[in-house]
């Protein structure tokens, strides 16, 4: 398997922050276990409902091939061929927008923040900078997600 360019779980501590917006779709604000990050994500719960005190397993990666050999970027879907999403009960693909440093005064140390669009639900994930170095502007990313 190649490796993910992050990973970790997370709880739903609010549900649509500045109220519903859109009937299919939440904005869910999550924080992490492991690295003290914090996520805002849009999320289609039409299909994948989210709730409050809700922990799931996120994962960043690059491509669904288990071998980690890169996504041609069309999707083929071959007969009995198993990929990564087949472990996650989430996926949707987009692209990374943004990579940027906040190191306003206040804070204790910098945070790093890496935006991502995943056909029109964003994501926003701030945390530790070292968290960021394998990201690049420009990049094509899978968001999985599972609950656990």
């Amino acid at each position: 398997m190649g490796e993910y360019l992050f990973e970790d779980v997370f709880t739903v501590s609010t549900l649509d922050p500045d109220g519903k917006k859109f009937d299919k779709v939440s904005r869910i604000e999550a924080h992490n276990e492991q690295l003290n990050m914090y996520m805002q994500l849009d999320v289609a719960t039409e299909v994948y409902p989210m709730h409050v005190g809700d922990k799931f397993t996120m994962v960043l990666a690059p491509t669904l091939n288990l071998d980690g050999t890169p996504d041609t970027g069309f999707f083929t879907q071959q007969a009995g061929k198993k990929t990564l999403a087949d472990k996650f009960d989430y996926v949707v693909h987009g692209k990374l927008y943004k990579i940027s440093e906040n190191t306003s005064p206040d804070q204790k140390q910098p945070k790093v923040e890496i935006y991502a669009s995943f056909g029109g639900l964003l994501m926003i994930l701030t945390g530790d900078p070292s968290s960021a170095s394998s990201f690049e502007l420009d990049q094509r990313l899978f968001l999985l997600m599972r609950k656990v």
